[in-house]
């Protein structure tokens, strides 16, 4: 189970999602400044974290993406190792889909999306009937 611990599109600095009882750290985001990440990591002082990317790009070239990026910055790479360590997972939007895909073949889908549509509501402050 998934619980909020901020709002995806608040731009608080918070961090987005827990799973509990795993203590999965979930951050949405739409950026591939690696900036963001490392911030988001010492938030949770370098716990695993898993980043939900709005990006067609595939996780392995996301991790180089980040990784170079963090090099030219920090020229250690010692620093840029214990941070990519903590990195858990990328999940891009063509795992969603196949997430989605797997869900709708259990027959769940209808499920999912009542839950978006009350979590949407929660967002963005609407009434949740």
């Amino acid at each position: 189970m998934l619980y909020k611990t901020g709002r995806t599109n608040a731009n608080d600095g918070g961090i987005d999602f827990v799973m509990r009882p795993l203590g999965r750290f979930f951050q949405v985001t739409e950026t591939l400044d690696f900036r963001k990440y490392f911030l988001d990591i010492d938030k949770i002082q370098r716990f695993p974290i898993t980043f939900v990317i709005k990006t067609d790009l595939e996780a392995t070239q996301l991790r180089i993406q980040i990784r170079h990026q963090a090099a030219k910055i920090y020229g250690v790479d010692r620093v840029v190792e214990r941070y990519m360590a903590s990195i858990e997972e990328l999940i891009n939007i063509p795992t969603l889909q196949v997430y989605l895909a797997a869900i709708a073949q259990r027959g769940e889908l209808k499920n999912v999306l009542q839950e978006i549509i009350i979590q949407s509501r929660i967002e963005f402050n609407a009434p949740t009937d």
